[in-house]
This record gives C-alpha cells, structure tokens and sequence, in this order.
C-alpha cells in the first residue's frame, strides 16, 4: 500500500540518469556545456522536442488532477496536485527571489556563434534557475510512479521525467544544471507528499481512500 518500491525504483532510476549530467556540470563551464549539447540536433528531434516540452507544463498536471476528482482518490488527487504545485511555487520563488540574476542560454549567445534554436520556439531570457518545466516533470512523473500498481513501471516513468526535462536544454531555454536543480526540486515535493499520504500517520484516514466524484471506495 506504501509504495515505497515504486519510489525507490523511480528514486534510483533518477540518480543514475542525473549522475552524468551532474559530472558533466562539475567540470565543465555552463556555457561549454550547454554549446557541446547544442550542437546534436535535427529537424525530426527539433519537431519532437518543441512538443514533448509542453507535457511539463504546469497546466497539465492540473488538468489531470481534475481528472482524478471523478476517476481516482483523494490521495491521488493530493499527491499530485500538492506535488506539482508546491514546488511549482518553490521554483518561482528560487528563480525570481534568490537566483533572479541567472540568465537563460540565450543571453550569452555571443559566446555560441552557433547556437542552434528552434524555429517556432519563444525564447525566455532571464529567471533561468531552476527549471520550472523539470520541477513539474519530476514531480508529476513520481507522482505517476506512486500511483502506478506496478513498481516496475516506476523506472520508466523516471525515464520519461528525464526526457521532458531534456526538452529545456534541447530548446536552450535552460542551462544543465537548471535543469538538474528542478529535477532534484521535483523529487523531493514528490518524496514529501508520498511520505505524507502513504507512510505517516495521517495517511491512515479513511476518507484519503474515497472517490472525491461520485462518493465511495476505491480497491
């Protein structure tokens, strides 16, 4: 009932995929980096990639949670909905009150005479840490994983969390390690509500196990 293999297997699988990004980030300088990454591209992945960007918008773990007041519980709809938003909020604030002066990749595109962007794409220029878009991929994608009865399934959904999150950097509207910031943001809100309502003593009420719309229990 806990899920903790669910988390664990999505907990692990994040840590490996992050790890040599975060090496990558160690060494190398931010701008370096971020040129290096840009320079893999192709009109099928600019085309993926401008799209697969949108599923980390914070819009549409909110309409999923709506969704789960009529087809899931009260601790689904919980989870997600407090996971997403809260470090959604966190995010903003980390960006705009204590990082307000990290700019995003473009405003150092004289140091990439050949950065690569992708037609079609508005481009941000400031509040670039942490990611956003990754804080919600994170977060909502454990959030699935919790949900998700089969604890196996909870490395691909890692995996898809990782994926959404690439999408900032494909599009050079983060740097690495902002992204890598809002994962490790998104993991953590995740952890926090799944440790609320599946593992602490609250997580025990009955009601938490109720359909919201219509009334009743779920197996």
């Amino acid at each position: 009932m806990d899920r903790s293999g669910n988390v664990s297997a999505f907990t692990g699988t994040a840590f490996v995929l992050a790890m040599p990004a975060a090496i990558a980030v160690w060494r190398t300088d931010q701008v370096a980096l971020h040129a290096a990454v840009n320079r893999w591209h192709a009109p099928w992945s600019d085309a993926v990639m401008s799209v697969l960007t949108h599923l980390a918008d914070g819009l549409v773990p909110a309409a999923i949670a709506v969704v789960l007041l009529f087809v899931g519980t009260w601790r689904s709809f919980f989870l997600l909905g407090l996971s997403t938003g809260l470090s959604a909020v966190v995010a903003q604030v980390l960006k705009r009150q204590v990082f307000g002066d990290h700019d995003r990749p473009v405003m150092f595109a004289h140091d990439m005479p050949l950065l690569h962007l992708v037609d079609g794409v508005t481009m941000n220029h400031h509040f670039s840490f942490p990611s956003g878009h990754a804080t919600c991929a994170f977060a909502m994608c454990l959030s699935f994983a919790v949900m998700d009865r089969g604890a196996g399934r909870a490395a691909a959904w890692a995996l898809v969390a990782a994926v959404l999150a690439f999408t900032r950097v494909y599009l050079s509207q983060h740097f690495t390690e902002d992204v890598l910031a809002g994962a490790a943001l998104g993991v953590a809100t995740g952890v926090l509500m799944w440790f609320i309502l599946y593992r602490s003593s609250w997580s025990r009420a009955a009601w938490l196990g109720r359909r919201p719309w219509p009334t009743g229990h779920t197996a």
